[in-house]
């Protein structure tokens, strides 16, 4: 578990890496707020995340100009402006008003003002939940106590973090910002994809019974054939995509509410109805 005191010990370094085309975007007259490194938010000291982590964040989460990016706490709007700048609608929620208030000048700055927006807000009082891509740079603790709400979202929205895990969710993928980044801390990015809700049973008509038990992202369970309880490998979600191998053939289907629509190694259909929760 990392502490405000530990992430004030590599302020220092984070802030000799702030790339100077980003420092020259936030320069203002001295009367406006210019932000320190380090300096104490309300659940967070404010750590800056690097230009190039930010690229790779977005790569791999796959982005594209028809996802909605949700930044929570956004801080000085980087990561928002960066999104926007590839043609993303991006909205960032800041508890700091004076850098919400910054991170708006940037994006006009940045000619991206229309796509890029912010609001002062408490991250845990706000509804981000029509996100496809949710991004963050909080303490493990804080994490945690997102990750109900995390879970809750659309199956197949992207949470990518900066440095910090989700507990016992393991990422689906993770990636260093790269040996030309000149990164010095917090260097690494984890991405999860919010799987689907499949645990329970699922009748496959003529082709058994499914069932199905639920950790995060990983299944196990049985295909009931008859009078065989075949024994599931290599069951996991990718967000509403579910797939497993059962009797040495591969099954591979969308997860839609209480319906499953399918199709086996060799080109034969398959459909799951519910018959009941997990």
């Amino acid at each position: 578990m990392f502490t405000r005191r530990q992430l004030a010990g590599v302020c220092a370094a984070a802030l000799l890496a702030t790339p100077a085309a980003w420092a020259q975007t936030l320069e203002a007259p001295a009367s406006t707020y210019s932000p320190t490194v380090g300096q104490q938010g309300k659940d967070v000291i404010w750590v800056p995340t690097q230009q190039a982590l930010i690229d790779r964040m977005l790569d791999m989460a796959e982005v594209t100009q028809q996802d909605y990016l949700v930044d929570l706490g956004s801080g000085d709007g980087r990561t928002v402006i960066t999104a926007a700048k590839r043609g993303l609608r991006a909205h960032g929620i800041e508890y700091n008003p004076d850098m919400v208030a910054l991170s708006k000048r940037a994006a006009a700055n940045e000619g991206v003002a229309e796509r890029a927006t912010f609001e002062q807000a408490d991250i845990f009082e706000s509804d981000f939940s029509k996100a496809s891509v949710v991004t963050l740079f909080l303490l493990p603790d804080l994490n945690l106590k997102l990750r109900p709400t995390l879970l809750d979202m659309k199956p197949g929205t992207r949470v990518v973090s900066n440095s910090f895990m989700m507990g016992d969710w393991q990422p689906d993928a993770s990636v260093e910002s790269g040996p030309t980044a000149n990164c010095s801390s917090f260097c690494r990015a984890h991405l999860w994809i919010i799987p689907a809700k499949a645990a329970g049973v699922w009748d496959l008509g003529n082709q058994g019974q499914l069932e199905l038990k639920q950790t995060y992202q990983a299944l196990e369970g049985t295909l009931t054939q008859g009078s065989r309880a075949i024994p599931l490998q290599d069951a996991k979600l990718k967000g509403n995509e579910i797939t497993f191998v059962a009797d040495g053939k591969r099954y591979a289907g969308t997860l839609e509410g209480t319906r499953i629509n399918g199709r086996v190694d060799g080109g034969s259909s398959w459909i799951g109805s519910r018959k009941n929760s997990g």
